[in-house]
């Protein structure tokens, strides 16, 4: 009797201890939930005791710690987005507009017909690109919806080249420049968008135009079971490019050039090539900057 009654009160002291243990360690732990709710900090719950239980519960409570820390700098990030967006696009906006406002003074100011019919010009061009950096925008955001899908075809990749290429002629006779075109013969059929491929080849093309000097050089051929697209231009400051953000959204390498430019150009045609299963990259060898495009070959009849 007298060793039972030792053994029950031992037993007794060890559940006590247990109990006074876990109860300090849920102190301990009500104490670092309470020092974290106040400060921004990584630090992580910590158990001074060898209880496979409350490990679990303090793997669990620092898992759900870590989730929301992930959140939370997630929609840091996002608000810090939304605003890095709504100032770049109020100015991108804000320039064209203050440019309406003047030539419009000048308008109503001038008796000259000739005068008049310029500014008239001047603000025609300003409102066709506010429409264009409006329409990118639109785009812009419906490609950063991950639900947005879009309507694919087999379709001729190669006379879809062409015919934008050759599009832009006059904007190439402007500029003075006489594009140098290497395209294969015959028809490349692809699954794609005509419309979405069109809209890629014109950001592409637009963006060899603003930052090409003299130099543009087109090429499409078929290597293998590849379609390959490459647009080549030289440019007078190489070493501004930054080649990791050339599809960033506002990425601009020369923004005193890009008064009339979002500079979600790359950005769109990067995202609409990847929508529709293609891909596209771009390179920098010296001087001459270089984006290709690559989709697969189908051996399906065009639609």
């Amino acid at each position: 009797m007298v060793a039972w009654g030792i053994a029950a009160t031992v037993a007794v002291i060890i559940v006590m201890g247990i109990l006074i243990s876990y109860r300090r360690q849920v102190k301990k732990i009500c104490r670092q939930l309470a020092f974290l709710k106040e400060h921004q900090t990584n630090l992580r719950i910590n158990a001074g005791l060898p209880f496979s239980e409350l490990n679990e519960l303090i793997d669990g409570i620092n898992d759900t710690l870590d989730l929301s820390r992930k959140i939370q700098k997630e929609s840091q990030q996002s608000e810090n987005s939304l605003k890095e967006t709504i100032t770049n696009l109020s100015h991108d906006i804000r320039t064209p507009l203050t440019s309406m406002d003047g030539y419009f003074q000048l308008l109503a100011q001038s008796d000259s017909e000739e005068e008049r019919q310029h500014y008239i010009d001047v603000i025609q061009s300003r409102i066709t690109s506010l429409k264009d950096m409006l329409e990118e925008l639109f785009t812009y955001t419906k490609l950063q919806n991950e639900s947005y899908e879009m309507a694919l075809e087999s379709l001729d990749f190669g006379k879809c080249v062409f015919d934008t290429v050759f599009s832009f002629y006059d904007e190439f006779q402007k500029k003075g420049i006489e594009p140098q075109i290497d395209f294969c013969e015959g028809h490349i059929a692809v699954i794609g968008n005509h419309e979405a491929i069109r809209r890629a080849l014109q950001n592409i093309i637009k963006n060899s135009l603003e930052h090409g000097q003299k130099k543009i050089v087109f090429e499409l051929h078929r290597n293998n079971c590849q379609a390959i697209f490459r647009c080549m231009n030289d440019v007078e400051s190489p070493n501004k490019i930054d080649m990791t953000q050339v599809f960033s959204r506002f990425y601009k390498a020369d923004n005193a050039r890009s008064n009339t430019s979002t500079g979600l150009g790359l950005s769109i045609a990067k995202g609409l090539i990847e929508k529709m299963g293609g891909t596209i990259k771009a390179d920098l060898n010296e001087n001459i900057f270089v984006i290709e495009i690559r989709f697969s070959v189908q051996n399906e009849k065009i639609s």
